[in-house]
C-alpha cells in the first residue's frame, strides 16, 4: 500500500529538520502517533530504534521502527517492524515560501486487518489521517515562531 503526502512549510528545511530530528517530538504533531519510546541509546541517526504505539480509531498496536536512512535537512527513512510491515521517508525539498515536506510509506497489513484487501479500505482512511498529521505539523511550525 503506497501513501504519499505533502505540505508547504514557511520555514527552511534546516528549521524543519531542527524539529523533526527529535522523534520523540512526533507525537505533537501525528495524531495517530499516541506515545514514542526510544528502544536504542542513539536518539538521532541511522540504527536508531524506537516502539511507536499507533491508534486508529479502536485498532491499537505498537509499531516497532528503525531509522534506516538520514540526511540532515533533507531525509529521514524508517523501517517498520512490527505487525504492519514496511518502510516510509520525510523528505525536505526547499522551495520559494519554504520547504515542501513530503511523507511516502509502503506498508503491508497483515491478514489479521484484511492483507491486501484490507489496504484497499485502509490507504484512503490512513491518507486523510496524514494529511491531518501534516497540518499539525504545519500548526506547530507555525506556533514556534509566533
Amino acid at each position: 500500500m503506497y501513501i504519499h503526502v505533502t505540505v508547504d512549510l514557511p520555514d527552511t528545511p534546516e528549521q524543519v529538520w531542527n524539529y523533526l530530528a527529535d522523534v520523540r517530538s512526533h507525537t505533537d504533531w501525528m495524531h495517530d502517533a499516541l506515545s514514542i519510546t526510544l528502544t536504542s541509546k542513539k536518539t538521532e541517526g541511522v540504527g536508531t530504534t524506537f516502539d511507536c504505539l499507533t491508534g486508529v480509531g479502536p485498532i491499537k498496536t505498537i509499531d516497532k521502527m528503525e531509522i534506516v536512512g538520514w540526511e540532515d535537512n533533507r531525509l529521514m527513512g524508517v523501517r517498520h517492524q512490527g505487525l504492519v510491515s514496511g518502510e516510509g521517508q520525510f523528505n525536505l525539498e526547499p522551495i520559494p515560501e519554504g520547504t515542501r515536506f513530503s511523507w511516502v510509506e509502503d506498508l503491508k497489513l497483515p491478514w489479521l486487518f484484511g492483507g491486501p484487501i484490507g489496504e484497499v479500505f485502509a490507504k484512503p482512511i490512513l491518507q486523510a489521517i496524514w494529511r491531518r498529521n501534516l497540518q499539525g505539523l504545519k500548526s506547530q511550525i507555525a506556533a514556534r515562531k509566533a
